[in-house]
């Protein structure tokens, strides 16, 4: 009987066809179907479905989602589902979260649900940008926070509660978290020097080359980024891409450890995601590029003037100045009504900045001094017979500066001109794709994956009147390509006053970091490694 039985089990065996008979295709297909934790699981069934999978994630991906669940755990159950709902291994986690929800917490919510290897930041923006996971809309919500007169505490019945998750996947690439930090005793001290060398040191560690790919900042609001973004243009070619945003609460975690000081008496002032070129990454990985685009938001207005009088208060500065058809002095009030004559009835309460063109000494360690530009905007608080008065300090006596005001109508402009990059960038990859040389088709299957946005608080419905203008430049060209973001207090895009249509008095390029009012898209293409016929 046990023979029958054995006989009988041996010829089902041989009748029915097993699983791996399926043919790498049709393997292929299935294994793309499943969701990331599956996924995993299935890679480490054989060493035959281990190379399908890794052959499944050669390209590089970007997963996002958001959530407006008012429980802290089912929001992030809800877009930590969505983003691992397809085959994806993290590489880096970015996280954003209304002001009600802990920092803390969901660092930790998130972490558990990813790993603990995953370098992570999570901070608490403005307002999100992104899909929604239930209703699968594309919405741009900011959070709607007030303050109770009694205690000065946000009140959790009228705060905006959400958060945007982005899980990105970039194959020979790889992702570190660099901190800057600050020393506790006397003066807020930022090591920025420190900063900068630890980041080459991470590249360098993993890369041929010292400089990243690119960087992704977020800093705390009671940093001067400014000095910092001065030292990281002085440090970095013009190819690594710089992003992000310039003043909000956040936590990070690197790899399996949290946050790191390098003292007792430091603490984190700005953190860094880098991305380094992969040195050992696997034969047959292709290029991820990465496009930097700014939507600008503000407009010149008025004469150009020149500081005179400088005087520092804490976090503002005082100042007079001169223009070049007045000699004599002017003060606050004569400066402003200056710009109110240029406005006349075209004022409408704007929002009002100084862009003032700094020289500046710039190096790290004991590396060459190299004399640089920079513009650099400052918030108008207002004016009188004395001084006028900006948010921030760094402003010398003798540097030229120009009014700017909040605009919409430019804005609008500048958004269609982003989407016009974007559509020439479609363009390119489709003639890319489609390009037919002396041996034939030649076809390297170029496209766009993902992109990233970090716009002003300033922006939205309210500034233009109309939601959805900030995303549409990005969805109107790569429909059904993952894409989200975050409303910024300061968002952070390299460039240079050429964005603004400033001519250059001074002469030499102005380099421009931190922006007022604007839109920093980030956009990531792909082209994989060329075949043996190609």
């Amino acid at each position: 009987m046990a023979k029958a039985n054995k006989k009988t089990l041996t010829d089902c065996q041989t009748i029915t066809p097993g699983i791996d008979d399926l043919g790498d295709d049709l393997m292929q297909n299935i294994l793309s179907r499943l969701p990331a934790l599956s996924f995993a699981s299935a890679a480490c069934v054989s060493r035959s479905w281990n190379s399908l999978c890794n052959r499944l994630l050669s390209s590089p991906k970007l997963a996002s989602a958001v959530s407006f669940n008012p429980s802290l755990e089912n929001a992030v159950h809800e877009v930590v589902d969505k983003v691992l709902s397809e085959p994806i291994r993290p590489h880096f986690v970015l996280a954003s979260v209304g002001p009600c929800f802990s920092l803390q917490a969901a660092l930790q919510l998130i972490g558990s649900k990813l790993g603990s290897s995953v370098p992570m930041i999570i901070n608490v923006s403005e307002g999100v940008i992104g899909r929604d996971v239930r209703t699968d809309q594309f919405v741009e919500v900011q959070w709607e926070v007030t303050e109770e007169e009694d205690h000065g505490a946000v009140s959790p019945e009228q705060a905006s509660r959400g958060i945007m998750l982005t899980v990105g996947f970039f194959p020979g690439l790889k992702a570190r978290i660099v901190p800057l930090l600050f020393q506790h005793k006397g003066r807020r001290n930022l090591l920025v020097d420190e900063f900068v060398m630890d980041i080459k040191e991470s590249a360098s560690a993993v890369s041929d080359s010292a400089s990243p790919a690119g960087i992704i900042l977020f800093a705390d609001r009671k940093t001067d980024i400014k000095p910092v973004l001065q030292t990281i243009e002085y440090a970095f070619p013009e190819e690594t891409f710089i992003v992000g945003d310039g003043g909000s609460k956040f936590l990070y975690r690197s790899g399996s450890r949290n946050n790191i000081t390098r003292t007792p008496d430091s603490s984190c002032a700005a953190v860094a995601l880098i991305f380094a070129r992969d040195r050992n990454r696997p034969l047959g990985t292709g290029e991820t590029q990465f496009h930097v685009m700014l939507s600008t938001g503000i407009s010149p207005v008025g004469y150009t003037y020149r500081a005179v009088s400088v005087k520092c208060n804490k976090s503002s500065t005082w100042l007079t100045a001169s223009r070049e058809t007045l000699r004599e002095h002017l003060d606050g009030q004569a400066i402003l009504e200056d710009i109110y004559d240029e406005l006349g009835d075209r004022i409408q309460y704007p929002a009002f900045y100084i862009g003032v063109t700094k020289r500046r000494r710039c190096s790290v360690g004991m590396e060459s001094v190299r004399r640089m530009q920079f513009h650099e905007f400052h918030e108008v608080l207002g004016g009188n017979e004395e001084y006028l008065f900006v948010n921030s300090i760094g402003i010398k006596t003798g540097e030229p500066f120009h009014f700017y005001m909040s605009d919409s109508k430019a804005a609008l402009s500048s958004c269609n001109k982003v989407s016009d990059n974007l559509r020439q960038l479609k363009l390119d990859c489709d003639c890319r794709n489609n390009h037919v040389s002396d041996g034939g088709c030649f076809c390297n299957k170029r496209k766009v994956f993902g992109g990233i946005i970090f716009s002003c608080c300033g922006r939205g419905d309210s500034f233009f009147g109309h939601p959805g203008v900030d995303s549409s430049p990005f969805l109107n060209n790569f429909p059904g390509v993952s894409f989200g973001g975050t409303y910024c207090a300061g968002e952070i895009g390299r460039g240079n006053l050429k964005l603004y249509d400033q001519d250059n008095e001074e002469g030499g390029l102005i380099h421009c970091s931190q922006h007022v009012y604007s839109a920093v898209y980030l956009v990531m293409s792909y082209c994989p490694p060329p075949t043996p016929q190609q």
